[in-house]
């Protein structure tokens, strides 16, 4: 058997088990959709034989995000116990384009949260300066503003103020002066260590939202429902 003829099969065996996964839910279930698709059969062949690629790296990118998020998940979990509800990768209504949310959350007293987990190597500490956010060299403004475009297409369907939170895990935050921060806000949008979003949103949720969590979580489950790709 050539060696060619080795790596077609392999090829083939990897594509039929990549088409036959499954599409999951819940937290990081989107992202490890399209980290999956990404995965094509030659990619995973050139990542076998040590060829790096883009479709390879986007895709442990994707892998990463979900890894993110189901840390994040597991973080907020004690939360249910409290009387939070929680929302994992749901879809926004037709119109407010192609984005999901990671993950919505709705305290006892009706306050709403769309939350954006970023998973970013801590090799590189996350800024605020000059208008922009930074992890390390790389403007990242645009992925923490994403969540701030979500929290509004939220607030638009269930009729109430929506926050957006960024929690980031690995990366340092540095504030002013290079003095380490336990949080920074970029338009309007709170940046928080990983760890401590919890106790972020036990503090915000202390002032009552506009409606009841009941009914809120109901319009939520009809307005935003879940969003998943294979």
């Amino acid at each position: 058997m050539t060696l060619l003829t080795v790596a077609l099969l392999a090829a083939a065996w990897w594509f039929w088990k990549w088409h036959r996964t499954r599409t999951r839910t819940g937290a990081g279930a989107s992202a490890a959709a399209r980290a999956r698709q990404l995965r094509t059969p030659l990619v995973r062949l050139a990542d076998a034989v040590g060829i790096d690629t883009r479709a390879g790296r986007q895709a442990r990118n994707w892998k990463a995000g979900a890894v993110g998020e189901e840390r994040a998940a597991a973080r907020l979990e004690p939360l249910v116990r409290q009387g939070w509800t929680l929302r994992y990768d749901r879809a926004l209504p037709p119109g407010e384009g192609p984005a999901n949310v990671d993950a919505l959350a709705i305290s006892p007293n009706g306050g709403v949260f769309v939350l954006d987990p970023k998973l970013w190597t801590s090799r590189y500490p996350v800024t605020v300066r000059v208008g922009r956010v930074w992890h390390g060299d790389q403007d990242v403004s645009d992925r923490v503003t994403s969540a701030r475009d979500e929290a509004a297409a939220v607030a638009r369907a269930l009729g109430v103020p929506v926050a957006a939170i960024v929690a980031v895990e690995g990366a340092p935050l540095v504030g002013p002066h290079g003095r380490p921060a336990s949080e920074l806000v970029f338009r309007n949008v709170r940046i928080v260590p990983a760890d401590v979003l919890p106790a972020v949103l036990r503090e915000a949720a202390r002032i009552p939202g506009q409606r009841r969590a009941a009914d809120l979580v109901a319009a939520a489950d009809r307005a935003l429902p879940p969003y998943t790709r294979r």
